[in-house]
C-alpha cells in the first residue's frame, strides 16, 4: 500500500484512476467500495485474532480491484517488532477511502467486522484446536511459550463476554487502532529507514 500512496496520494485517489465511476459520491466503481471494505474488515478482524504483528503499508498490498489484503506473518501471537503497535492495523488512509468516520461505507464497514468477528468466535474452538495441534511445529511465536499460545487466541476471542459485550470490546479496539498515535510515528520511522537502505 505504500506504492499507492507515494504514486497517488490516497487510496481514494487509487481507485478513481484505475476504476473511475462518476455516478457515485465517491467517484470510482461501488463494486471496488464494497470489495475494499468485506477485505478490510475480514483481515482487520484476523489479524487482530491471531496477533499479526510487523503491520506496514509495505506488508498490506492493494489491488486495482479493492482486494486489501496482508503479507508477511513474521510475527504472530500478539509479538511485534514495534513499540507499542496498535491492535489491528486500520489506519486512517484506510478510513478516509471509505468516505470517513461519519459515512454509510464507514457504518457498512463496521458491520462486517461485527459479523466476521462474531461468526469466528462462534467457531473458535476449531480455531483453539488448530493452534493447539500447532504447538510442537516449531513456529518460533508459539514454541516462545506454548503453555500460552490457545490462552493469548481465546483471550482476543472474549470468549467469558456474551456477544453484545464481545462486539463493544471489538469496537473499542477498532476505534484505538484508528487513534492509535504511535503508530503513524512508527510507519513514518519505517519509511525513512527503508529510504534510507536504497
Amino acid at each position: 500500500m505504500y506504492y499507492v500512496l507515494r504514486t497517488e496520494g490516497s487510496i481514494h485517489n487509487y481507485f478513481k484512476v484505475h476504476a473511475p465511476c462518476e455516478s457515485t459520491s465517491f467517484k470510482f466503481s461501488p463494486q471496488v467500495m464494497e470489495t475494499f471494505i468485506r477485505s478490510c474488515a475480514g483481515y482487520c478482524v484476523i489479524t487482530y485474532i491471531l496477533g499479526i504483528g510487523d503491520r506496514h503499508f509495505d506488508n498490506l498490498l492493494l489491488t486495482p480491484e479493492g482486494n486489501l489484503f496482508h503479507i508477511d506473518f513474521g510475527y504472530i501471537l500478539g509479538r511485534d517488532p514495534k513499540p507499542l503497535p496498535p491492535p489491528m492495523k486500520l489506519t486512517k488512509e484506510m478510513v478516509e477511502a471509505m468516505n470517513g468516520h461519519n459515512s454509510e461505507k464507514y457504518v457498512e464497514f463496521l458491520s462486517f467486522c461485527d459479523s466476521t468477528f462474531t461468526q469466528l468466535r462462534r467457531h473458535s474452538s476449531l480455531v483453539l484446536n488448530l493452534f493447539s495441534l500447532m504447538i510442537d511445529a516449531s513456529i518460533p511465536d508459539i514454541a516462545l511459550e506454548p503453555d500460552k499460545t490457545t490462552k493469548k487466541i481465546e483471550d482476543r476471542f472474549c470468549l467469558s463476554l456474551s456477544e453484545e459485550e464481545a462486539v463493544r470490546h471489538l469496537r473499542e479496539v477498532i476505534d484505538a487502532s484508528v487513534a492509535a498515535v504511535m503508530a503513524v510515528v512508527v510507519e513514518q520511522i519505517h519509511r525513512i529507514a527503508q529510504y534510507m537502505r536504497k
